[in-house]
């Protein structure tokens, strides 16, 4: 018994000490992961990227012993759910936020199934067969924001014994990401709500925006005026579904960072865009100094 339970508990554990958290999930029907769960240096992206996640999970960032401030984050990574930019938007992210005192989890939500290189396949579909993928995204992206409910709740459920505020948790994400982050403000329930959200060039062609509900959470919104798939507009639209309905929200539009900034560092304003969220986090009392 004690060896199964060992065994069991090694299952939240990667081989280099890195939590790993499996959240419950039921399947996406209709939809076969015939190749498994890859990371690797995309050409495409020029980046490290996870393609083919089936089954969502957790991965945990904890601040340093004695920094940590009660104030959590789950971050949502884009990657158009046919990858994830798992460094520059997940774990750099995660990293950042615990030198400021601030708990992490990068979530790994269930994508669309694909081949050797998701990241190629997106760029090649979206010339080709937007249609498709549209399709592809659409049938596996209420099963993703799913993912990010159940994340919530799961660190909510947990926060004592992990030394997190049940009423500090926030959800932070980046394009497909964002759309996810959009979802889980559309659809959570008393005990999956964000405590506030951080949608960054939300992809809202893949999650359109709609009305604001009327407890929704304090929200900042990041993106970029030339924002290559035109998402700009879309987060205009977002700030202003919270706005009319007198919720608390602001809003970081760049001039200039194109899509996909995350925390690479271009030479622009957009580079900062995390700090400026920690100002506003202060202000909002979401975070103590």
């Amino acid at each position: 018994m004690m060896k199964k339970l060992l065994a069991l508990s090694l299952l939240t554990f990667s081989a280099f000490g890195q939590q790993i958290i499996p959240l419950d999930h039921k399947p996406v029907p209709g939809v076969s992961y015939e190749n498994p769960e890859k990371q690797f240096y995309s050409e495409a992206w020029q980046t490290q990227v996870v393609t083919n996640v089936s089954k969502p999970v957790l991965m945990v960032y904890e601040p340093e012993e004695g920094k940590k401030n009660g104030t959590s984050v789950i971050i949502a990574p884009g990657g158009g759910l046919y990858g994830l930019s798992i460094n520059s938007e997940g774990i750099d992210v995660a990293k950042w936020l615990n030198e400021k005192g601030i708990t992490a989890f990068v979530l790994k939500y269930r994508l669309v199934p694909t081949g050797e290189d998701g990241s190629t396949e997106i760029g090649v579909e979206m010339r080709n067969s937007p249609g498709t993928l549209f399709r592809k995204v659409a049938e596996v992206l209420p099963y993703s924001v799913n993912d990010g409910l159940t994340a919530i709740g799961y660190v909510r459920t947990h926060a004592k014994e992990m030394g997190i505020d049940p009423g500090k948790i926030g959800f932070m994400g980046f394009s497909a990401g964002g759309a996810v982050t959009m979802g889980v403000a559309y659809n959570y329930t008393k005990d999956s709500r964000p405590d506030f959200l951080v949608p960054v060039y939300a992809w809202t062609t893949a999650q359109p925006v709609r009305t604001a509900p009327q407890d929704g959470p304090p929200m900042l919104l990041v993106c970029a005026t030339d924002d290559g798939l035109g998402l700009a507009a879309g987060t205009i639209d977002i700030y202003n579904s919270w706005y009319t309905q007198n919720l608390t929200v602001g809003l970081h539009l760049y001039s200039k960072g194109d899509h996909g900034f995350g925390m690479k560092k271009q030479g622009l304003p957009s580079d900062h865009w995390i700090e400026r969220f920690y100002d506003w986090a202060v202000t909002e009392k979401i975070v103590s100094e």
